[in-house]
């Protein structure tokens, strides 16, 4: 079974709006809410994807009830530590083939509660065979939170793949204890070296050799339409996708993580892992709702996607 960790999860709600006018009244047809936060959208991918997952991670109030509502609609097994403070609501604006996104905080977190969790959290690698941890911290929790979560799935002999950002991703990175996958970004990579990263083969290469990333197996760096450029153990690989027309973008990330997630679980080759994840994320992007699938459509994108090998 994967455990998908959602430390700061929310209710993500999709406004698309055709024509946005600024200080005008804007009113919207058709509204997408989702148990959101990016470790439930890989959650519900890992689940369409057919395979067993838990949810877990912090929630509380009337929205941590609706999250918990939709999950089980959707047969997500979860067990959360609650707190008695109201989750988050997540707004994305879709319009004129843009995004606008409005993000609430959260909960802040005490040290206790989050000690709490970890106490949790190992209870339930009993019966994990991989972690998936994904996005912000709530407030109130050192940026090093996400690093003892990966000790501690060392300690059970369980890979962890990590996607988040910002300081939570440095402290990750410059321990010694790494994680066995992280998928950043290339603006997360950017913000890493605090300069702008080029995407050219050569030049990706030539960051990744950096040795933060000694010690984790696969490091994949998501270019959006270009598609990924990954770092294998000591190999490089550029896979490209098939162009697309782009519904709704938002949650494909998680879609990949989910992929990549269900691919190591399956054990299945480097050239099949790829090609997995890159097909889940691009299947979310050409779907309305955030964090789905239409399974039917895999094998032919699948196929699609092309997965080289990088002197």
């Amino acid at each position: 079974m994967i455990l998908a960790v959602t430390m700061n999860p929310s209710v993500d709600i999709s406004y698309p709006i055709q024509d946005l006018k600024l200080d005008h009244v804007n009113r919207v047809e058709n509204v997408y809410k989702t148990a959101g936060g990016k470790g439930l959208n890989v959650a519900r991918i890992v689940k369409q994807m057919g395979e067993d997952v838990m949810a877990t991670g912090v929630l509380g109030g009337t929205i941590g009830d609706f999250i918990i509502q939709e999950l089980k609609k959707s047969d997500i097994g979860n067990n959360f530590f609650k707190i008695n403070q109201e989750s988050r609501n997540c707004i994305a604006i879709l319009h004129d083939g843009k995004q606008t996104e409005i993000l609430e905080s959260g909960p802040t977190l005490s040290a206790e509660e989050g000690a709490a969790f970890l106490e949790k959290y190992r209870e339930l690698l009993f019966e994990i065979t991989l972690v998936t941890i994904s996005g912000s911290l709530p407030k109130g929790l050192e940026s090093g939170f996400y690093q003892m979560m990966v000790e501690i799935g060392q300690e059970k002999g369980i890979p962890v793949i990590v996607d988040t950002s910002g300081k939570s991703l440095k402290q990750v990175l410059n321990h010694k204890v790494k994680p066995f996958a992280i998928k950043p970004n290339i603006a997360e990579l950017s913000q890493l070296f605090g300069i702008e990263v080029e995407r050219s083969n050569s030049n990706l290469k030539r960051g990744l050799i950096n040795e933060m990333f000694d010690g984790i197996e696969w490091v994949v760096v998501s270019l959006g339409e270009a598609g990924a450029f990954v770092k294998h153990g000591g190999d490089y690989y550029r896979v490209t996708i098939p162009a697309i027309d782009v519904v709704n973008p938002v949650g494909s990330g998680d879609a990949t993580v989910a992929g990549l997630a269900v691919a190591l679980k399956r054990k299945q080759s480097v050239s099949d892992v790829l090609k997995t994840a890159m097909t889940t994320g691009l299947l979310n992007t050409i779907e309305a709702g955030t964090g789905y699938i239409d399974i039917a459509k895999f094998g032919p994108f699948f196929e699609l996607v092309e997965v080289k090998k990088i002197d």
